[in-house]
C-alpha cells in the first residue's frame, strides 16, 4: 500500500525541485525526504527520480504517480471535509496567508465579519507576499491563500489548487510632489523614460508588472532602489529618489509625505487578486465560511 506521507514528499519534490527545498517546506530533514522517497521507489518497484545537476527530476513513472497523487490527496481533502461538516459544522481554526495590503483590505474585515456571522471560526493570519502564499498552501502550511496573478502561478485548471477571483486593480504612478507630472490627470508611462525607478526585487510579481508595462511603453526602467514595502516606496518617491508603479489599493489610508499618486494613461497594468484553496477542501465548513466572507468583502471594495 502506498504511504500518504511519502506521496506528499513526492509532490513537494516536484513543486520545489530539490530535496532540501522539499524538506524545508515540509519541516523535515533532507535525509528523511531522501529515505522516504527511496522507500517509495522500492514500494512501486520502479525508479521515480533522476538527478540533473543539483536538481532532481521525476522519471516517466514518477510523473505518472504524481498525477495520481494529486487525485488521491484531493480525495483525502474531500473525505476530511465531509467528516468535518458532519461532526461539527463551522467551528475550528483556519490559517490564511495573504500579502500586507490584502490583510488590511480583505482579511481583517473578514475576521470582523466572521465574528458576527460564524463566531466559531478562528482565523490565524500569515503575512506572505502574493507569490509566496501558494507554495505554503500546497505544502499544507496554510488552509487558504490570498494571492496575485504572476508568471508561474498555478492555472485555473491546476489539479492541486482551486481558485476564486476576488478583485482586480490598476497600477498608479507614484511621483514626487515636485515632479513635472505631479499635477497631470493621467501619466503617460513613456514620459518616465530616463527616470530613476523604485521597484521590488526580481521574483516579486510587481517587478514583473513594472518590466512588462515599461516594455510595452517602449522604455527600459533604470531601477535605482529596491523595496517590496509600498510605504517605503512612497517615502522614497516623496524624497525625489525615483518614480514607481504601485497597485492602487496598496497605499489606501497611507499618509503620503512629499509624494502623489496619479493614474496611468490607458491601458494601465492590472493586479489580479484571487483566493486559493487545495482542491477537495471546498466543502470544509471553515474554508467555505471564510471564502464566502472574503468574496463579500471583495465585492465591497468597488
Amino acid at each position: 500500500m502506498l504511504d500518504l506521507r511519502r506521496l506528499r514528499m513526492l509532490r513537494a519534490l516536484a513543486d520545489h525541485g530539490t530535496v532540501t527545498a522539499a524538506a524545508d517546506a515540509l519541516y523535515v530533514t533532507p535525509s528523511a525526504v531522501s529515505q522516504h522517497l527511496a522507500a517509495l521507489e522500492t514500494e512501486v518497484g520502479q525508479p521515480l527520480l533522476e538527478r540533473r545537476g543539483r536538481r532532481v527530476q521525476l522519471t516517466a513513472a514518477g510523473k505518472l504517480l504524481l498525477s495520481h497523487t494529486n487525485t488521491i490527496l484531493a480525495e483525502l481533502e474531500r473525505a476530511e471535509a465531509a467528516l468535518a461538516a458532519h461532526a461539527s459544522g463551522q467551528h475550528g481554526e483556519i490559517v490564511v496567508a495573504a500579502f500586507a495590503s490584502a490583510i488590511g483590505l480583505l482579511v481583517a474585515p473578514t475576521i470582523a465579519a466572521l465574528r458576527e456571522r460564524a463566531p466559531g471560526v478562528v482565523v490565524r493570519v500569515r503575512d506572505a507576499e502574493g507569490h509566496e502564499s501558494l507554495p505554503m498552501l500546497m505544502d499544507g502550511g496554510v488552509d487558504l491563500a490570498v494571492a496575485v496573478e504572476y508568471r508561474g502561478a498555478p492555472r485555473e485548471d491546476d489539479e492541486r489548487v482551486a481558485r476564486v477571483a476576488l478583485y482586480a486593480e490598476p497600477f498608479d504612478a507614484v511621483l514626487s510632489a515636485a515632479h513635472p507630472l505631479a499635477e497631470a490627470a493621467e501619466v503617460p508611462l513613456a514620459e518616465l523614460a530616463g527616470e530613476d525607478w523604485i521597484s521590488p526585487s526580481p521574483g516579486n510579481p510587481v517587478y514583473d508588472v513594472v518590466r512588462l508595462a515599461c516594455e510595452h511603453a517602449g522604455i527600459t526602467p533604470r531601477i535605482a532602489h529596491y523595496s517590496a514595502d509600498f510605504r517605503a516606496t512612497a517615502a522614497l518617491a516623496g524624497a525625489g529618489a525615483g518614480v514607481a508603479l504601485v497597485p492602487r489599493t496598496a497605499l489606501y489610508g497611507v499618509r503620503l509625505t512629499g509624494a502623489v499618486t496619479r493614474p496611468l494613461v490607458a491601458p494601465a497594468p492590472v493586479r489580479r487578486v484571487f483566493a486559493a484553496i487545495r482542491r477537495g477542501s471546498e466543502a470544509r465548513p471553515l474554508v467555505e465560511a471564510t471564502l464566502a466572507e472574503l468574496r463579500r468583502t471583495a465585492e465591497g471594495l468597488g
